[in-house]
This record gives structure tokens, sequence and C-alpha cells, in this order.
């Protein structure tokens, strides 16, 4: 490289940060007062609980910690909803702006969803934990109540803003398989039926409970991020078609519609528990199980120009989907442990595609 070539060099590479640098502060500008204000209306909400209300527990149904809950999910849904919107216009976000209405409100309604059921279910995990460690304390003190307040929806605001205004592909993967786990989990210690297990995954959500509503809520608004993350990586695909490295230039689309078709088979299983119908809860089941397993087995021909390793992993994937069918239908699995397997490997495998997905054309 010549004294030239390398001058210019570092002004592009100067440039390109100083271009990149104005949207990043401005984030964190605007995740800082969303904090701020949040805090002012939390440290209110605080001094209003402590003098309506009677002392309250830390943790439980009629606790302090699930007021502060609920505080926190309406904090959270307003911060995503702004910070998701703004971040249309963010260097990257550009092609956002082109979605139809009802597609962008689906994608923001599946994201706000997902980070007030977040902000929640850490709310409540982290006044449970501080319930442990002050056995028997209560809120009565309007000081303490304001800080508290302040401080959870300070934080709910700041993370949430930064989170939605942040979100790629990859994160959507990581957001999407984080919401579904905790979900779950949350469902899973909480449920009526401690011997759940025994019968079958989907018997979390036969109950007229919170936990099944928890799980159910789960498997819908998973669903619904589902058909969101296959609109951001149709977009990555899209790109890749472009340059050349897919040679396939429907696969961006047949992909999407894929994972859009899954994303609407999971919500199935969630809206309709097999309590209610069986038959449609199944069909969603295997909807969701085919379009997966076609993705695998037709990805050499649909996704040419990935990675060759990529491939190999797929087969991986495949092969252990088949395995766990032989050891369940032989009873050495029941179905509750094939129910977990296969999850884990839908899940799993998004994550490889995503970051094969991320890596391909490049070369080590």
């Amino acid at each position: 490289m010549t004294e030239g070539e390398a001058v210019a060099s570092t002004r592009h590479d100067a440039a390109s940060q100083t271009a990149q640098t104005p949207p990043r502060l401005s984030v964190e500008s605007l995740a800082i007062y969303a904090a701020l204000a949040s805090g002012v209306i939390g440290a209110i909400t605080g001094i209003i609980v402590g003098l309506v209300l009677p002392p309250l527990p830390l943790s439980g149904t009629s606790s302090f910690g699930s007021v502060a809950a609920v505080a926190a999910g309406v904090v959270a849904a307003v911060a995503g909803g702004v910070g998701y919107w703004r971040a249309r216009g963010m260097p990257g976000q550009e092609w956002r702006q082109s979605l139809s209405t009802v597609r962008f409100t689906v994608n923001t309604v599946s994201v706000v969803l997902v980070h007030v059921v977040l902000a929640m279910l850490s709310t409540i995990a982290v006044f449970l934990i501080l319930s442990l460690g002050f056995i028997g304390l209560e809120i009565n003190l309007l000081f303490w109540a304001a800080v508290l307040m302040a401080v959870v929806l300070g934080l709910s605001a700041y993370l949430t803003f930064l989170s939605v205004s942040r979100i790629t592909t990859q994160r959507m993967s990581s957001l999407l398989m984080s919401f579904v786990v905790i979900g779950t989990l949350t469902s899973m210690v909480t449920t009526t039926d401690p011997l759940w297990w025994e019968t079958h995954f989907s018997h979390l959500g036969t109950f007229w409970s919170l936990s099944s509503l928890m799980f159910n809520g789960t498997l819908v608004i998973g669903g619904l991020l589902v058909t969101t993350f296959a609109v951001y990586l149709a977009n990555d695909m899209r790109a890749l078609t472009d340059r050349g490295i897919l040679t396939r230039e429907s696969s961006p689309q047949t992909i999407s519609t894929m994972f859009v078709i899954m994303g609407a088979m999971l919500a199935g299983v969630g809206l309709v528990p097999v309590n209610i119908s069986l038959l449609i809860h199944n069909l969603c089941a295997s909807g969701m199980a085919l379009m997966y397993i076609g993705m695998l087995v037709a990805g050499p021909r649909i996704l040419r120009g990935m990675p060759r390793v990529y491939f190999v992993a797929s087969w991986v994937f495949l092969g252990a989907v088949l395995g766990s069918t032989v050891l369940f239908v032989t009873r050495f699995f029941t179905l509750t442990a094939f129910e977990i397997v296969v999850f884990a490997l839908i899940f799993g495998w998004i994550s490889v595609f995503i970051r094969f997905l991320g890596v391909a054309g490049q070369r080590d």
C-alpha cells in the first residue's frame, strides 16, 4: 500500500467512525434521558404506593415486587415502542422504513411484548431474591418505596431502550431463545401440577392459572417474534444474494416464508392448548416440526453458497432429530423428554444458522 493510499484509508476509517459515533451517542443519551424520566415517575409511584397501600412484603402475590413488576412492564412498553420506532432511521436499519404498515406493526408488537415480559419477570426474580436475603422485611417507609421503584423503572427503561434500538438478526435470535427459555422455566417452577413432566410438555398450558397463561403466552409471543425474525433474516439474505454469495435468488423469500409458517405454528400451539383441541394443537406442533425438517433437508439446494461446514452441522441436527424420534418410538424417551430435545434442537439450529449466515462469503 502506498503512502497516499494509507492516508486515504485512514481518512476513510476516521470518517466512518465519525459517521457511526453520533447515532450511538444519540441512543445512549436518549436511553439515559428515558431512565431519568422513568426514575422520577418511579419515585412518585413509590410514594403513592407507600401512602395508599399498607406495608408490603418484598415478593409474593400481593407484594411490593408485584407492583414494581407491573410498573416496569408499563415503562418497558413505552420505552420499547418509542425506541423501536425511532431506530428505523439509524444506519443499517433504514430498510425497515419500506415495510408495510401491517408487517411493521406486527414486528413492533412482538419486540415490545418480549421486552415487557422480560422486564416483569426480571423484576419479580430480583425481589424474590431480595426476599430470601431479607426474610420478613416489609416496605413501610416512603423513602425506600420511592428509591426501589425509581431504580426498577429507571433500569427497565434504560435497558429496554438500548435493546430495541440495536436489534439485529443475531440479537433477535438470542432474544428469541432467551425469551422462550425464561418464559418456559417460569411456567415450570410456578405450575400448579408439580408432576406435569409425567404427562407431556404441553400439559403446562392446560391449567386455568397464571403459570399456564405464562406458558401459552410465551409460545404465542415467541411465535410472533419468529415472524419478526423472518423479516430481518430475509433482509440479510437478500444482501447475500445481491453480492452473489447465495446463488439462488429465491432463497430469501423461501426461507423467510418457512420461518413465518413456523412462527404461526408456534403461536398456534400456545393459542390452542391440548385441553381445548388436541387435533389443532398437534397439527400446529407437527407443522412447526415439518418446516424445521424441511429447511434442514432442502438446505443444500435453497442455501447454495453457504459454508460447507454449515451443511455438515445441518445434517448433524437432522440426525439428532431422527435419532430422538427413534428413541421416543422405542420408549427410551418419554414424550416430555422428546419435546424438550426437539425444541432445543430447533433453537440451537437457528443460532448456528444465523452465525454461519453472518460469515458467509468471508475467507478464513
